[in-house]
């Protein structure tokens, strides 16, 4: 059988590489990208773990994500993404983290932020970075293209 390596697949083999582990904090991806990684064999030499932090609370009380930051920017934003990426560094002691704040659909729409919006935060031991990406109306759609967007992003990142 041929198969093509995922994603999920090569960041683990560059952590393994390098000696480093990474961490998920997921909001409108609902543990997806956490759910890509472990379908690796062997992951648990590089997966910390993750938080799925669907509500507000959460990203606050765990993440430590601080509130002025969802009042200011609201949750779907690069500030809160690049937040909950270091903080699930911090609780989790991972060298590198992703994590997803949108909407994934159908509802939930704002004026600055459609349904298919998502912003991904990646740490790496030395910067934090984010993206805001629009994609389309249909939810699991959405959520394959979130967590997609996200890996990839983590991935690149991983390699600088």
């Amino acid at each position: 059988m041929n198969e093509q390596k995922t994603i999920a697949a090569e960041i683990g083999e560059e952590l393994l590489r390098r000696g480093q582990t990474m961490a998920t904090a997921e909001s409108c991806t609902g543990g997806n990208i956490a759910h890509q990684i472990t379908l690796v064999p062997g992951s648990s030499a590089w997966f910390r773990g993750g938080v799925v932090s669907y509500t507000n609370d959460v990203k606050m009380n765990v993440l430590q994500v601080p509130r002025e930051l969802i009042d200011r920017y609201t949750e779907v934003s690069t500030q809160v993404a690049e937040a909950m990426a270091k903080g699930v560094c911090l609780i989790t002691g991972a060298d590198f983290a992703v994590s997803t704040t949108g909407i994934a659909g159908p509802t939930g729409a704002t004026d600055n932020n459609p349904v298919g919006t998502v912003c991904i935060g990646v740490a790496t031991p030395h910067k934090v970075v984010s993206a805001r990406l629009v994609f389309g109306s249909d939810r699991q759609s959405n959520i394959d293209s979130f967590t997609d967007a996200a890996l990839r992003m983590l991935l690149d990142n991983i390699r600088l």
